[in-house]
């Protein structure tokens, strides 16, 4: 999310959160009727003392009132209830920060998702990373008089950003803040058409930064997405040496303007043999293996892959089975030994 929101906005306070409740036996089923299935953030009850966000939803998003304290865009908060959606449960658009309310900072917010029945009785529990980071550093480049604008200084690097965009393409950006920027260039993550004509968002941003591209994440990525200190390619393809470039390919691959942002995304299938492909036309997050289990469920979200450098990634794998890692004891869900060869991947499981 935008550090601050007085001049303009990528992208507002929105996290996804995604849970299944699978109900254990010697044919474990997927319960998707009669619970409900709640969500907290642990330690962060509150965020609109933590951001500006607020103060310039309504303009931002041309909302027809003014946003509701610690209300998201969907009308989520940082607790409440979760939505069905087939088969999971979904909370759509949670405002979080990465600030805690005793003011400690974390990239790695960790929510609580706890499943009751229709009388109230607590049936299962478990905690997961809702990640979110105002690492964006513009600054880098775009300080007065910085690299990318040696001949501007407003005494802020968002402003200088929309003065060079002024100058460059005769628009009027410093005299009508806040700006969203999807409202010209279309976003798929903010559901924004854009203005005809003009390339989306990430082709745009990603196309007038390739000249930066030095093969690597830290010298690319992470000048923009968070960042050094949030490191958020964690996951085990990371440790393993894999970097940003090895999926998506250099900036100016990523701005090619016949691919859509956010719907055009690395597969497994790129890498992996048909055992562990996606479904037909979804991307891993919205894909599902045994038994309609989400791939993420077993194998962690797509940029922490389990086992992840952090240890808040590993703490639902080591909670369900004592260790980290891929979520691979069948007796997790089933209570009886399965046959050989019914595992997911058509293993034997343990």
């Amino acid at each position: 999310m935008d550090p601050s929101f007085e001049d303009f906005s990528i992208l507002p306070p929105y996290n996804n959160l995604v849970a299944q409740v699978i109900r254990c036996a010697s044919s474990p089923q997927i319960v998707t009727q009669m619970v409900n299935v709640q969500y907290r953030i642990l330690g962060n009850t509150t965020s609109s003392n933590k951001t500006n966000f607020w103060s310039y939803a309504q303009s931002l998003f041309n909302l027809p009132a003014p946003l509701p304290k610690d209300i998201g865009l969907t009308g989520k908060g940082l607790s409440g209830r979760m939505d069905p959606a087939g088969g999971h449960y979904v909370a759509e658009g949670i405002p979080v920060t990465e600030k805690f309310d005793n003011n400690a900072r974390s990239p790695y917010q960790l929510a609580e998702v706890v499943v009751k029945d229709s009388q109230g009785n607590l049936l299962a529990a478990t905690h997961t990373v809702v990640p979110v980071s105002t690492e964006i550093h513009c600054e880098n480049c775009h300080n007065d008089r910085g690299s990318a604008n040696p001949a501007i200084a407003t005494g802020n690097a968002k402003q200088n950003i929309l003065t060079l965009h002024d100058q460059r393409e005769g628009t009027h950006l410093m005299g009508n803040r806040p700006v969203l920027c999807a409202n010209c260039h279309s976003s798929n993550a903010l559901g924004t058409a854009g203005k005809p004509g003009l390339p989306s968002l990430s082709g745009a941003i990603h196309g007038k930064h390739a000249q930066i591209d030095d093969g690597t994440t830290a010298g690319t990525c992470y000048q923009c997405h968070p960042g050094p200190q949030t490191k958020c390619l964690r996951g085990a393809m990371s440790i393993a040496g894999e970097t940003c470039h090895s999926c998506h390919g250099g900036m100016a691959q990523v701005a090619n303007p016949q691919r859509r942002p956010w719907i055009d995304e690395p597969r497994c299938a790129d890498c992996h043999s048909s055992a562990y492909h996606e479904n037909p036309g979804k991307l891993y997050r919205f894909s599902t293996g045994h038994q309609g289990v989400m791939c993420s469920a077993c194998h962690g979200s797509t940029h922490a892959i389990y086992p992840s450098r952090e240890p808040l990634d590993n703490k639902q794998s080591i909670w369900l089975q004592g260790y980290g890692g891929t979520l691979n004891k069948c007796s997790i869900c089933h209570t009886n030994t399965p046959d050989r060869g019914e595992g997911p991947h058509r293993d034997d499981g343990d």
